[in-house]
């Protein structure tokens, strides 16, 4: 049993009692997201992939917390990864780090308690549950992992949590971590060269935070590598036991590679050479570590949309460039990814569409029973053939799926934005850096 000395001294090493708060940057719309849903005295669950900034979210809601009058012994901090706790993971664990904290701190009612990485501990929605419960404690927890939330973990909190997911800094972020915040079209259009540049270096080396502070390129691509070994290892193979850690990254490492491209579980399987079975796991576990994302196809009926290939997209391009050794050659590729990613933290309900003439449709945008916008993502928009094409496959999909009703029909480009003559003027043409700037 870990002694009470030790789990003193480790969350003494993890709390800011008697010690000043480090610098950080703030990322607004999370911060402002979290303190909403802490407002409800709900269980708030914050999700992600592994160095998103989910430890640095925390850190930045203790300041707000010290700035509204919470004094720093009313809120615990405990990073549950802790290699002084390795030994001793058990539901237990948590209720002997409470009493530790409570004699040694002696806070007054209601703590904040925050456990980051908390899926390392079993049956950790147990003691969540029951704390919440009594009403001791307000509580934050923090995991890498999208299964925070699998369907029995969600059934065993009963409702009673709001969560969150934070993804790599957004390309507007991004600018504002480079110290060049874009708030308004006309300081685009004044920093344009800088804000080009710095959305080349975003396409490439990604947006998890901690980047941006290493100015050395070779330096950051051996950080990005140190980030996907991690989540393949900790978050999966050491998580499920896998027995074949090979075929995990091979699988992993096409999935990366072919980002925005359409695969079926059969195809993955005949082009690996690997199982069903093994094929259908792997890749749950890969979208579960919050590595890879899965879209669905479009179709009236669920049954179609759940039989149809399924697109894949990465969690970060700078990962995807990282192991596929391909960077100059991905630039489509990572255009339509960050696209993707950027609606995903909009929040819309998302799919792909193909139409009866064998045209794709990148992003088909469903609001309730409506579909409300159909996005295409094209690299350059100069070719008249190319531009035909794109907008040949939104008009005819709005024929299809907009039943009769108008559809918005947008095409992002990273060139030519104006519309010419010859367009179809129900089509937005779209700089796609400004749509990422502007929602």
């Amino acid at each position: 049993m870990l002694s009470k000395d030790k789990i003193l001294e480790a969350i003494s090493d993890w709390s800011y009692w008697g010690k000043q708060l480090p610098a950080s940057i703030p990322r607004q719309g999370y911060s402002e997201e979290i303190a909403r849903k802490a407002a409800s005295g709900e269980i708030l669950v914050i999700k992600g992939v592994r160095r998103a900034g989910k430890s640095t979210l925390l850190l930045n809601e203790i300041k707000r917390l010290h700035a509204s009058g919470r004094a720093a012994r009313d809120i615990l901090l405990v990073n549950l990864e802790d290699p002084r706790f390795v030994e001793h993971l058990e539901p237990a664990l948590l209720e002997r780090i409470k009493s530790s904290y409570l004699e040694y701190m002696n806070p007054g009612p209601e703590p904040v308690i925050m456990l980051d990485e908390v899926q390392v501990v079993p049956a950790w929605e147990k003691w969540v549950l029951k704390e919440h419960s009594l009403g001791r404690s307000q509580l934050f927890v923090t995991g890498s992992s999208s299964s925070l939330l699998d369907p029995d973990i969600g059934t065993a909190l009963s409702g009673r949590y709001l969560d969150l997911t934070v993804f790599p800094l957004s390309f507007s972020e991004y600018l504002r971590f480079h110290d060049l915040p874009i708030d308004d079209p006309v300081q685009r259009v004044h920093r344009r060269t800088e804000v080009d540049r710095l959305y080349r270096q975003y396409a490439e080396q990604g947006g998890f935070p901690k980047l941006v502070e290493i100015p050395d390129a070779e330096t950051r691509r051996d950080t990005l590598k140190v980030y996907y070994d991690s989540i393949l290892l900790r978050d999966i193979v050491a998580r499920h036991a896998i027995h074949n850690p090979r075929a995990l990254e091979e699988l992993a490492v096409f999935l990366l590679t072919n980002t925005a491209a359409v695969n079926s579980t059969n195809r993955l399987k005949n082009t690996l050479d690997m199982s069903f079975d093994s094929v259908r796991d792997y890749t749950h576990y890969l979208e579960q570590a919050c590595l890879v994302f899965q879209l669905a196809r479009f179709d009236w009926s669920v049954k179609k949309q759940l039989a149809n290939p399924r697109k894949f997209y990465s969690i970060d391009t700078g990962l995807s460039n990282r192991v596929s050794f391909q960077v100059g050659t991905r630039m489509a590729q990572n255009l339509e990814n960050i696209v993707f990613l950027e609606l995903l933290r909009r929040k819309h309900e998302i799919y792909y569409h193909k139409t009866g003439q064998g045209l794709e449709v990148d992003f088909v945008i469903k609001q309730g029973a409506r579909i409300v916008e159909l996005i295409q993502v094209c690299l350059d928009a100069h070719d008249d053939r190319t531009r035909r094409r794109e907008m040949r496959a939104l008009v005819r999909a709005e024929q299809e799926l907009g039943r009769g009703e108008p559809v918005r029909k947008t095409l992002l480009t990273l060139e030519s934005s104006e519309p010419r003559p010859t367009d179809d003027p129900d089509i937005r043409v779209l700089d796609a850096i400004d749509w990422l700037l502007f929602p």
